[in-house]
């Protein structure tokens, strides 16, 4: 064999290689997102959701929001499709009665 086909017989083993350990990342990890965080339940990790404009549509599709894609952001992970934890403050008084 020569040099060019040893070189694209290296190069196409490298990426069954690739494909394999993707694979196997996603098959111990299916709901996790970039970086393990969970997908979003919103739009299912994929940080898109459908447009308003399509709910009262006449058969057009398009606005400014979704660019005339029929898909927008989702309001629930900013379109990241992860899960995103909420900064929660509380603050406890003390009651008057109990010593």
């Amino acid at each position: 064999m020569g040099p060019i086909v040893l070189t694209q017989f290296a190069t196409g083993l490298s990426f069954l290689a690739g494909a394999v350990l993707v694979k196997s990342v996603m098959e111990n990890n299916p709901m996790g997102g970039p970086g393990g965080l969970p997908r979003c339940p919103s739009c299912k990790g994929t940080g898109r959701v459908t447009c308003m404009c399509t709910r009262w549509s006449d058969g057009d599709v398009g606005c400014r929001t979704c660019a005339g894609s029929g898909r927008m952001a989702c309001n629930s992970c900013g379109g990241t499709g992860t899960g995103r934890a909420i900064p929660v403050q509380i603050s406890v008084r003390p009651s008057k009665g109990i010593s």
